[in-house]
């Protein structure tokens, strides 16, 4: 059997920040690693006709109060008391994913996804402000020159697409939404079903 968790991920995703400690933190007890593979949110949106729970869920009484709930006993859970909703939400990511691409390329993938977490849902980052992004980069001393030619580049924009659509094609509608030896599984309460997976 495989140790590889593969987290089918978008910034712009709240619980993709939230599932990001305890998926670490489960990977390294069952000696596992984690793939990221960069998927544009709003993309698998309109390729499976979902939408984002509070807006979907916002005329259901109670739905959105109860995920808030536990949204709230997740975070205590894991003791992500560092966590803000961020003012900008929902805020463009496409060029923040270009970027991740760009950065697993070069082998700092998880500094960067680290660093932007942390910036995003910690700190109240706009992504749309370049000046606060490049700050970011630079705090963390990753290589920005290449990084923004590798995010510009056609390959990249080609593999964020491509990303999308096959995310989809497996079945993949939201996130966070990982993948373990082929197996589907969605949303940071499955983090005990991965783990009794991996044994």
């Amino acid at each position: 059997m495989t140790r590889t968790i593969e987290f089918i991920f978008d910034f712009v995703s709240p619980n993709g920040y939230l599932v990001w400690g305890p998926l670490k933190a489960l990977a390294a007890r069952k000696g596992a690693t984690i793939t990221l593979t960069p998927a544009l949110l709003g993309g698998m949106h309109k390729l499976t006709g979902n939408a984002p729970p509070f807006m979907r869920d916002a005329e259901i009484k109670g739905k959105n109060a109860y995920a808030q709930l536990e949204m709230q006993r997740f975070i205590a859970r894991h003791g992500l008391t560092k966590f803000r909703m961020n003012p900008a939400f929902p805020f463009r990511s496409v060029e923040l994913l270009r970027l991740l691409l760009a950065a697993i390329d070069l082998g700092c993938g998880e500094a960067f996804a680290d660093s932007f977490l942390r910036a995003i849902w910690e700190d109240g980052l706009n992504p749309a402000d370049q000046a606060a992004v490049d700050a970011v980069i630079a705090a963390a001393s990753l290589p920005a020159a290449a990084l923004a030619e590798g995010a510009q580049s056609a390959a990249v924009k080609d593999r964020l697409a491509a990303n999308t659509q096959a995310a989809v094609d497996r079945g993949a509608f939201g996130i966070p939404t990982f993948f373990v030896d082929g197996e589907m599984f969605f949303g940071k309460e499955r983090l005990g079903q991965i783990e009794d997976l991996l044994g």
